[in-house]
């Protein structure tokens, strides 16, 4: 899953956390340090995410919020679903005013952690489905932030597919097991399916290695025949929102060679 976190975004995540901050102290004590911190799902080096931590500080300067004379900024860079499990900790211990975490795979950890330390979260597919928040009305406990989707665009998905290639009447969902959306985005695509007279199908892998076992399944036992048999099998590709071990890319890598190979136009990554 691919995440945008914009500047505005970031702006109203700052700002939202801030309000938990005493106005009237930060006022009369306006060289009290405040303490931030952040994890993030990638490699230190990554230039997606070293744009959107960027911009993030920025959004700090533009609200008045200098780093080492009244906020501190611990950041923290995982792949690794552990090393992000031990930054969550020590983010924790830290003791901050507040957390942004990136994405479920941050925030899963995080909340493990703590349900007292509060945390702005961005990128989460189902923060309800997840058991993150209570509802996005009234998100309640100590977590709150931005979905990175309606679930309703899912069954799009299947529309597409459709429109793509009018003659699929089987799909199959691929969905990352570790990752609490892939139920909740099923349950859409199976709603579509019956006015679309698609059989759909789900299909549980985990990690990126299973992923990329399970589209290869897929592209060798269908066969393209354009002149031929028009009941075309077809997959939909839920997509995970878990960063670390990098399942989209390598499942989205392994479709376009199999697309490219097959020139087959029943395969979608939605």
């Amino acid at each position: 899953m691919t995440l945008i976190i914009g500047r505005r975004e970031l702006l109203a995540a700052l700002g939202g956390a801030a309000v938990a901050w005493p106005l009237a102290a930060h006022a009369q004590q306006p060289e009290r340090m405040r303490r931030i911190g952040v994890l993030v799902p990638a490699a230190a080096g990554d230039p997606v995410f070293q744009a959107r931590v960027g911009a993030f500080l920025q959004g700090l300067a533009v609200l008045d919020w200098s780093i080492g004379r009244n906020v501190q900024v611990d950041a923290r860079w995982a792949i690794d679903v552990a090393e992000i499990r031990r930054h969550a900790a020590e983010l924790v211990a830290l003791a901050p005013d507040v957390i942004l975490a990136s994405g479920t795979t941050t925030l899963g950890p995080l909340r493990q952690v703590s349900r007292t330390v509060p945390m702005v979260f961005t990128g989460v597919g189902d923060a309800v489905g997840g058991g993150f928040v209570d509802s996005l009305a009234r998100p309640g406990g100590n977590a709150t932030g931005f979905i990175a989707y309606e679930f309703s665009f899912s069954g799009k998905w299947l529309e597409l597919l459709k429109e793509v290639a009018p003659g699929v009447t089987r799909a199959v969902v691929l969905r990352d097991t570790e990752v609490g959306t892939g139920a909740s985005q099923f349950a859409v695509i199976q709603m579509a399916a019956p006015s679309l007279r698609v059989e759909v199908k789900p299909v549980n892998v985990e990690g990126a290695a299973e992923i990329e076992r399970a589209v290869a399944g897929l592209c060798a036992r269908s066969e393209w025949r354009p002149n031929r048999d028009r009941q075309l099998p077809g997959a939909v590709l839920s997509r995970p929102d878990r960063q670390a071990g990098g399942p989209p890319q390598a499942a989205r890598g392994l479709l376009r060679s199999c697309l490219r190979r097959l020139r087959r136009p029943d395969f979608l990554w939605a």
